[in-house]
């Protein structure tokens, strides 16, 4: 019985952690017919805004969401504007909106913000739910340079070498050792972070595929007809994640000079 409980408690749970995430997806479908229509003076990316706005305030409301995990959550979604902004710039043109919308910051609707925000959320959530500490984490000096210079290099590699390889490589040197604790109905269980932090690039790659099918952004090779999103792009999400994960770690836990991170 425990091995068909176990598994569907910790779905249930991924679920949960990733709420915010999910109801974005169910929008992005339901709202595809829109298209590029107006109705009632805004479009298909100003409701999706009012709607994850609703999302947001719901989650605060109703204590799924803490002030403090929101303040993260929000702080990420600043940083990935800035970077949505550049990419999405005709002169660099990465990708585009091919959407029109009222509430837009040049060439970035409003709501793109919360699709990075539903990241931030996802792990600030996972950490409560599983209870999850960390071994062997590195320190965050460390980390955090790692993850400002990923940030940078999305931006950076169109004037000077991309150094995303090194990246990696930095990476996985110092989470080699770094293990995930978390409980599940009163059992205890530990795994390798990086392997962790693979899967979740690749999930997100699933949803970044969800959503250009359902046209919320398009990249240059996809204007003309929609095909699924190259695998390099795993690797643009796991530096990302790399960025997310170490402004919810600082923020909302503790790390001691042995390694051990818990929540505060």
């Amino acid at each position: 019985m425990q091995l068909i409980v176990l598994p569907l408690h910790f779905i249930a749970k991924a679920a949960s952690a990733a709420l915010f995430g999910l109801l974005l997806l169910i929008a992005f479908a339901l709202t595809a017919p829109m298209g590029s229509n107006e109705y009632f003076g805004f479009f298909r990316y100003d409701y999706l805004l009012f709607y994850a706005l609703i999302i947001q305030a719901c989650l605060i409301y109703l204590k799924l969401e803490s002030w403090a995990e929101a303040k993260v959550i929000a702080l990420f979604h600043i940083m990935a504007m800035g970077m949505e902004i550049f990419l999405t710039h005709p002169a660099i043109a990465s990708w585009q909106y091919p959407q029109p919308a009222v509430f837009k910051l040049l060439t970035v609707p409003l709501f793109a913000g919360f699709m990075y925000s539903a990241v931030g959320s996802f792990f600030a959530r996972s950490l409560r739910l599983y209870q999850v500490a960390f071994e062997h984490l590195p320190r965050f000096s460390n980390m955090l340079c790692l993850a400002v210079l990923s940030y940078l290099n999305f931006m950076t590699k169109f004037f000077i070498p991309d150094i995303r390889i090194a990246l990696f490589i930095w990476s996985i040197i110092i989470f080699w050792k770094t293990k995930l604790h978390f409980q599940l109905q009163q059992k205890h269980f530990k795994i390798p972070m990086l392997p962790v932090l693979l899967l979740l690039a690749f999930l997100i790659w699933i949803a970044e595929n969800i959503s250009t099918f359902y046209k919320i952004w398009l990249y240059p090779s996809q204007v003309d007809a929609w095909h699924m999103v190259g695998w390099g792009k795993l690797g643009s999400w796991y530096l990302l994640l790399l960025l997310s994960l170490v402004l919810v770690l600082k923020i909302l836990g503790n790390r001691n000079e042995g390694g051990k991170w818990q929540l505060k």
